[in-house]
């Protein structure tokens, strides 16, 4: 069972949080008016500190392809996470990895009904693996305005993600509302290829994701890999 978290912002953060279990750790560049968005120089500075000790997964919010394209290509992430703006077609996919080679395409699917089936269907071939995600619109529970895929806080319909599990020709990782708390039941349910979490294991003030809860990071690793390992 592969774990990831979201919203990492500083070094000693990060570190902590492989401390603490994580396989795989994820920032987000491109738009500053989402949680925990950083600068390029921020990320850098995080992923240089993480260096091989963890996979480096970047959201790239950029608004067309040759920006995401070029961050790639300075920041250097072992998996490019696409939402919301920049999707994994035959021809994006192809340029992303001849510009980077080696790097791996995570595409977000919204799990918004059984709708969400056909669309994870169509990355087969071209994603390396999908993030199933609950849609996002307005404010969640700590205040942060969203719009888009993820970053909600709250799960969607898991029977929708186990199918996709199923039938889909990509390996899933489940995202969502998921936590310390919730996780065990979620693998358990939905048997994915891994887990992510990002606000319920991140301090959250006034809407301001402050940094990683390393305790409820901890209670997430192994709760996910004691489901992993009754399933």
């Amino acid at each position: 069972m592969v774990t990831q978290v979201f919203s990492l912002q500083y070094p000693d953060e990060a570190l902590d949080c492989i401390r603490a279990g994580i396989d795989q750790l994820g920032l987000l560049l491109g738009d500053e008016m989402c949680p925990a968005a950083l600068t390029f120089e921020q990320a850098k500075s995080v992923f240089d500190a993480v260096g091989h000790l963890a996979v480096k997964v970047a959201i790239l919010m950029h608004k067309n392809e040759n920006d995401v394209l070029d961050i790639a290509k300075q920041l250097r992430p072992d998996i490019v996470h696409l939402c919301n703006t920049v999707y994994a077609t035959p021809e994006f996919s192809a340029k992303l990895r001849c510009r980077v080679p080696g790097i791996k395409i995570m595409q977000a699917v919204a799990v918004r009904g059984p709708e969400a089936v056909a669309e994870a269907k169509k990355y087969e071939g071209y994603a390396d693996f999908l993030m199933l995600d609950s849609l996002a619109i307005g404010t969640n529970d700590a205040g942060a305005t969203l719009n888009g895929i993820g970053a909600a806080g709250v799960t969607h319909d898991w029977n929708i993600s186990r199918r996709i599990v199923e039938e889909v020709n990509v390996p899933v990782f489940l995202a969502g509302g998921l936590g310390p708390d919730n996780v065990y039941e979620a693998v358990r349910r939905v048997r994915p290829y891994g887990v992510d979490s990002l606000t319920r294991t991140t301090i959250i003030e006034n809407g301001v994701y402050i940094r990683k809860d390393i305790e409820k990071v901890r209670g997430f690793v192994e709760n996910a890999r004691r489901a992993a390992k009754d399933v």
